[in-house]
């Protein structure tokens, strides 16, 4: 049997009755943290270019899905193409590993629940569906595409997005299979923007949301697809990761490595892989209280450094830019604390520009993923150095949490509270959740 069919077997017996208690919470904070950054992402400004594209191409559609934090309605793509730059506005939406996928598939299923009148119930089964297509190759693969140029929110994000519209369809499991080959087929997407610091990755996860509508779309039609479109000689798999595949062991983990549960989340809107860096950071700010610094190492796992736009000194001009950048993230965390929006579209402010030439990013193979060690140099003489070692688990919030940080975000932007109780009360209300609720949270900042 195809890797395709497995995954595809899994999906479709999916029944969120068997699902592991904490796997079905964990997507339910999931929701909440998508939901919840997007309502505070209301004053960025890639929303309202893909709002601008996806009504020039597709027009207003009074039946059809929100433009959440708009009003208008559109096509279910156009939609997700708007949405999703919504959800990715901050950069603060979750991660798998390495990749996006609650940006790409919640904005997506939301849009197909209201435009289709469906039922709520559909949703935790289907997302969760998503996060384990889309992880079980993500956490697989990643290390080996990544360092290649390709994002592994696009690459992983298509498959996810197909397996999770195919289960909130009810589709069989040829069709799902058929949903996943296709998507394999039609994925990709580069790094080069976050090089260039430039804003293509904020529309990619809407793109990769359209991809795997349209793959499920094409299999429910009818559409003859590769049963090996990941394991075969010329599947994803071999041509992205340049490697063979063990389908039988890698299907395997299905349902006893859920990926749900490997789903973080970030404090801050920099990197997920700036993330660790700015917490030791606020440390060391705290621990030298002021004193002169003439020099900062930063040393971290080649997987991290590697990463498109890392190691960038500028000069900066958007927040493509700045947020990437462990100088950048360093200088700006130790001169002024913890990172807001508004200090990291600051881009001429004279000390943190003085002191980035100092800040040396060190590939350190001794560096797990998600740690970091800093050293710095004092201009009296001295280094001080802080080793932050951290893991999956502290980044992985339980549901109190993330209601704090998304309404600790929307203090930050100016949004009403009662946004954030209807979406606490969607969340509380799953599987029997009412869509309206999560639109009447962005009707606040409409």
């Amino acid at each position: 049997m195809s890797l395709t069919a497995k995954i595809a077997d899994f999906i479709v017996g999916l029944d969120i009755d068997t699902v592991p208690p904490e796997v079905v919470e964990k997507a339910k904070v999931c929701l909440l943290n998508g939901y919840g950054i997007a309502v505070g992402c209301h004053n960025t400004p890639y929303a309202p270019v893909a709002r601008q594209a996806a009504l020039v191409m597709d027009g207003e559609r009074p039946d059809g899905a929100t433009l959440l934090g708009d009003g208008r309605k559109t096509s279910v793509v156009g939609a997700a193409l708007a949405n999703s730059a919504l959800f990715h506005g901050r950069a603060q939406e979750d991660t798998c590993g390495a990749a996006h996928l609650g940006a790409v598939m919640i904005p997506l299923l939301t849009a197909l629940i209201e435009a289709r009148g469906m039922s709520c119930e559909r949703l935790l089964p289907a997302i969760i569906s998503g996060y384990e297509a889309g992880g079980l190759l993500e956490k697989a693969y990643s290390g080996k595409t990544t360092p290649g140029g390709f994002r592994a929110s696009t690459l992983y994000g298509a498959v996810a997005a197909a397996a999770a519209v195919s289960k909130l369809l009810g589709s069989d499991a040829d069709q799902t299979a058929a949903a996943i080959a296709n998507a394999a087929s039609f994925s990709g997407g580069l790094l080069q923007s976050f090089a260039d610091g430039t804003d293509e990755w904020r529309y990619q996860v809407g793109m990769v949301g359209r991809t795997g509508l349209v793959a499920a779309e094409l299999a429910r039609a009818g559409s003859i697809s590769a049963p090996h479109a990941l394991e075969g000689p010329s599947g994803l798999i071999k041509s992205f990761a340049r490697e063979d595949c063990n389908a039988d062991e890698l299907a395997a983990q299905l349902g006893h490595d859920w990926a749900t549960l490997r789903v973080t989340f970030k404090p801050y809107p920099v990197c997920a892989f700036n993330q660790t860096p700015v917490i030791a950071a606020l440390a060391l700010r705290e621990e030298l209280d002021g004193a002169p610094i003439s020099a900062v190492r930063v040393r971290m796992n080649p997987f991290e450094t590697g990463y498109a736009g890392m190691d960038s000194k500028g000069p900066f001009h958007s927040i493509s830019g700045t947020l990437m950048s462990i100088p950048f993230c360093i200088a700006n965390t130790l001169l002024h604390g913890a990172p807001s929006m508004q200090a990291m579209t600051t881009y001429a402010d004279p000390a943190v520009n003085a002191m980035i030439p100092d800040i040396d990013l060190i590939t350190d193979a001794a560096v797990p993923t998600l740690c970091c060690t800093i050293e710095i140099d004092l201009e009296g003489g001295g280094t001080v150095v802080r080793e932050q070692v951290m893991t999956f688990a502290d980044f992985s919030y339980e549901r109190a949490e993330v209601s704090g940080l998304i309404r600790r975000v929307g203090a930050e932007t100016g949004v009403s509270p009662a946004a954030y109780d209807h979406l606490e009360a969607f969340v509380g209300d799953l599987p029997n959740g009412d869509i309206q609720k999560v639109l009447a949270a962005f009707s606040e900042i409409e």
